[in-house]
């Protein structure tokens, strides 16, 4: 069988949460992968690195427990740690991914997969034969995005390491240099710190900048205190891999650094290069800009973009976010069924620009949902910005010795609705959703002050906050 209601570019988590939509609402699917099944969450990202970090993070909050910490006797056991990794990345294969494609009813073609035309997917088998897969419906790409490796002189050619090089690393380097201040240059800093390595960051733009203030700065305290050099403002002119194997990163300000390794963790760029988007009038290589039901703008409406891809939000959650609403609206319009596609309609992608949670692994974690306060500002909204020290919770002080936080919320003065709600400190990621079902449902203050937080938990500075707020 070559021809299918919806042909899917790409099986990382949007590619096959929307093949399993399409599949629930009653067409066929078939989905194309060159890799592996799973993608980059599954082997190089997501779940990989949080093993990675967590280890670190439990010992830590065993240290800050008196009468536990008296127990640990010893340091991480790195090949421990790399074991359970492995195991997190299911070893990179892809065998049970592939059962569950199988159980849901789609189809995988293994390959590299281009746009021929209209609705219409070419894919070229490892053995070089080609296979012509038609659409009746839609093509879907989701094929994701990579690392960026920028114009830095000699960059390339030393052979940098990116996000994946890095979580799939099989031994510690004594010594990392990191390029960049963001997700995952924070993140993995903390984590190969906490696994032996000196790490030197270099973060031009700062650490974290894009969230609130305190946030880069707490988190920057945080990592010196753990013997990371932070470099802020640094910027690396030049790189060269030395003869033994080494690395040396020239400064633009001429200084130099020596490291092992080096990972290059500035953003991302799409992967759209060779898809065929020239075949369809698109430019190679590109993002693709997609309407709020993720139907690629500037086509004939057959075609939909998912995840990374699409450069709305790069965050896992909400690309499988992206991939069930395309999913339903494929259908919805397959069978002539009505399309509702207004503000936080079933198939209106909302939260992308209103509510995205995202939780940064870092030690103390970083927890934050809709909007920053500047971001507020900036969209032209009248706020009121509100702060509380999460150390002055009793919660806190139960959950570790030495405590240090911070919340702030963000409300928007004209609706009485919060915008924007961001939290610093050890383990606040999972009070994240209380904070991303008040901003997504818009829950006035004054019903807000009913949602009583549980005593003593670190969550009771929603009721400090909202004190600070007044009634």
């Amino acid at each position: 069988m070559t021809t299918y209601d919806v042909i899917v570019l790409g099986a990382g988590p949007a590619g096959e949460n929307v093949a399993d939509r399409v599949v629930r609402g009653g067409l066929t699917a078939a989905i194309v992968e060159r890799d592996l099944v799973g993608g980059e969450c599954s082997y190089w990202a997501c779940m990989p690195t949080k093993a990675l970090l967590r280890s670190g993070a439990a010992l830590r909050a065993v240290r800050q427990v008196p009468g536990a910490r008296e127990a640990v006797t010893g340091e991480l056991d790195v090949a421990a740690v790399l074991r359970r990794r492995d195991a997190f990345a299911s070893d990179w294969q892809d065998d049970g991914q592939v059962s569950w494609l199988d159980s849901v009813g789609v189809a995988l073609f293994r390959g590299h997969g281009r746009i021929g035309g209209d609705r219409v997917v070419e894919v070229t088998g490892a053995d070089g034969t080609t296979t012509t897969l038609t659409a009746r419906h839609a093509v879907v790409v989701a094929t994701g995005s990579g690392a960026l490796v920028p114009d830095i002189e000699g960059l390339r050619d030393a052979k940098p390491w990116t996000s994946r090089e890095t979580v799939a690393a099989k031994e510690i380097p004594a010594r990392l240099a990191v390029i960049g201040g963001g997700v995952v240059a924070s993140e993995m800093a903390t984590a190969f710190t906490g696994l032996g390595s000196s790490v030197t960051m270099l973060a031009r733009d700062g650490v974290l900048h894009l969230n609130e203030p305190f946030v880069g700065e707490q988190v920057a305290v945080s990592l010196r205190d753990r013997g990371v050099s932070v470099r802020i403002g640094a910027e690396a002119g030049s790189v060269k891999r030395n003869d033994d194997g080494t690395v040396s990163i020239t400064l633009t300000d001429g200084e130099q650094i020596e490291a092992d390794e080096l990972l290059v963790a500035i953003g991302r760029t799409p992967n759209t290069q060779d898809i065929g988007l020239d075949n369809v009038g698109l430019k190679p290589g590109s993002w693709l800009t997609v309407d709020g039901t993720m139907r690629v703008v500037g086509t004939d409406g057959w075609l939909y973009a998912a995840g990374d891809v699409n450069r709305r939000v790069l965050l896992t959650h909400q690309g499988k976010y992206q991939a069930r609403l395309a999913g339903d609206v494929i259908v919805a319009r397959a069978k002539g069924e009505p399309v509702d596609d207004a503000e936080w309609g079933r198939h209106a992608a909302t939260a992308d620009e209103r509510a995205v949670p995202q939780v940064v692994f870092t030690e103390p974690e970083v927890a934050s949902v809709g909007l920053t306060a500047a971001n507020a500002e900036a969209a032209g909204l009248r706020i009121r910005v509100v702060d509380y020290d999460l150390a002055a919770t009793a919660g806190s002080a139960l959950h570790a010795e030495g405590y240090r936080g911070h919340a702030r919320m963000v409300v928007d003065e004209d609706r009485k609705v919060i915008v924007g709600f961001t939290l610093v400190g050890p383990d606040v990621a999972e009070m994240l959703h209380a904070a991303t079902i008040a901003v997504a449902g818009e829950v006035p203050l004054d019903r807000l002050w009913h949602a009583v937080p549980a005593f003593p938990t670190v969550s009771e500075v929603w009721l400090r906050l909202l004190e600070a707020y007044g009634r």
